[in-house]
């Protein structure tokens, strides 16, 4: 039966009369707002009921005669509740044996909607002082700094946990990218890189392997990010069940290849090719950008990598690679990573061109780290990242459901940013690089 019909109107009435403000508005949370008298009916109802089934008897039962044992009166309390502070009256017994439940002895606030509030303001990119400030003006609720960091701290071992799940054996393709944090490590705040991995499986589906910060040494700095970090990312991901990646896309990333080759030596690295256009861009004037960038396009849709050669020679020796040899150099520095995408055809062309999969979630994960000044460790930095790919993905699943609720079709982008999300023209591109790596995928 739906609440309003088991209320009644006279119910309703005397809460809406006991909920105006002095203006005649209504105080839907906060002290002594409406919801906040429906949460102390509820939660004291439920503590007298939780006092019976410890008494073993209800109230005012002459079962109770003689048990040993008696209702005590109450004793007052005030609690943080997802609608603000409600003052309790909490029953008690004459031993003190009695520990309720649902609100705790000892407990501040009651969990649950609060909790949830609180970790989804996190996700979303408010810092703790934004949480209390938020939970004070709309709720009048007053909690410690240390409170509201237990509260996300709770999922930190979810984090944990995902951070260290079982993975796929084979990877056809993983790709690589970073975001830049602030983070307070040997006493020092320093901008370090938080690394993001995302795979793709042998079915299509995309998937965030994990997040890895470089540590920075004692007698150091800044963080380390060259072999020896890399090196103890590929150990992560071999103890977590990889044995094998066919493909790694990756920006150019410091002592990455040797590492990647160390653990995985049949890997493949290929340099995206849109960061190459943007380095190569990168000292061109803005009236020149749009002739230089469709000479560019000729050396990355060459039919292979000789042809590419030809089209870069070129290149080097016409008008614009002479007036920008920064631009040629980008080219040479990386060609023997630029290249191995000449080997295939389309479909897999396609798949390994960009990075931008990888980058569209970042730019989604920059928005909620920019909001702060720094981390207090590597920890919070996970923990927040976590949070945000869920909450992102999540959001991206209903706007999505909302869509198709609304027009009745089947909405064109996925439901997904990365998670799950199919890849476009798989099985294309599965044949083909079975064929490139016989006996490796299946």
């Amino acid at each position: 039966m739906p609440l309003r019909e088991l209320l009644g109107d006279e119910v309703l009435d005397l809460l809406l009369e006991r909920s105006r403000d002095g203006a005649g508005g209504l105080r839907l949370t906060g002290q002594g707002s409406m919801l906040g008298e429906l949460v102390k009916a509820v939660l004291e109802r439920a503590l007298e009921a939780e006092l019976s089934a410890h008494l073993g008897y209800g109230k005012h039962d002459p079962a109770g005669h003689g048990s040993g044992n008696s209702r005590n009166g109450k004793i007052g309390k005030t609690v943080q509740t997802g609608v603000g502070p409600v003052r309790l009256a909490v029953p008690r017994d004459r031993e003190g044996s009695f520990e309720p439940v649902l609100v705790p002895k000892r407990a501040g606030r009651v969990s649950g909607g609060l909790d949830d509030m609180i970790i989804s303001l996190y996700a979303h990119g408010m810092s703790v002082r934004d949480i209390q400030h938020h939970l004070r003006q709309i709720y009048d609720t007053e909690l410690s700094h240390e409170a509201i960091s237990n509260i996300t701290d709770a999922v930190l071992s979810e984090a944990r946990a995902w951070q260290s799940r079982p993975l796929e054996a084979v990877y056809p393709v993983v790709f690589l990218d970073a975001i830049v944090v602030k983070v307070r490590d040997n006493n020092t705040v320093q901008a370090k890189p938080a690394y993001l991995a995302v795979g793709i499986d042998t079915d299509g589906e995309k998937h965030v392997l994990g997040i890895w910060l470089a540590k920075t040494p004692l007698d150091a700095a800044t963080a380390g990010e060259g072999a020896r970090f890399w090196a103890s990312v590929m150990t992560d991901l071999k103890n977590r069940g990889v044995r094998d990646i066919l493909i790694a896309c990756t920006d150019g990333l410091a002592g990455f290849e040797d590492a990647v080759h160390q653990a995985f030596p049949h890997t493949t690295v290929q340099t995206c090719v849109v960061h190459l256009i943007r380095n190569a861009l990168r000292p061109v004037a803005r009236k020149d950008a749009a002739a230089v960038a469709a000479e560019l396009r000729t050396i990355y849709t060459a039919a292979n990598a000789e042809a590419a050669f030809d089209a870069l020679a070129a290149f080097a020796d016409g008008q614009w690679g002479r007036k920008y040899p920064q631009a040629v150099r980008v080219f040479e520095s990386a060609w023997d990573r630029f290249t191995p995408f000449f080997a295939f055809t389309g479909p897999v062309r396609k798949l390994l061109y960009t990075t931008n999969g990888i980058e569209s979630l970042n730019y989604q994960l920059r928005k909620v780290t920019k909001a702060r000044g720094h981390f207090p460790g590597d920890d919070a930095v996970i923990k927040l990242l976590w949070l945000a790919i869920i909450n992102i993905e999540d959001k991206r699943a209903r706007e999505r459901a909302l869509r198709k609720e609304k027009t009745g079709k089947r909405a064109d982008q996925p439901a997904r940013l990365i998670e799950g999300q199919r890849t476009m023209g798989w099985r294309e591109a599965l044949n083909e690089l079975d064929l490139a790596y016989p006996g490796r995928i299946r």
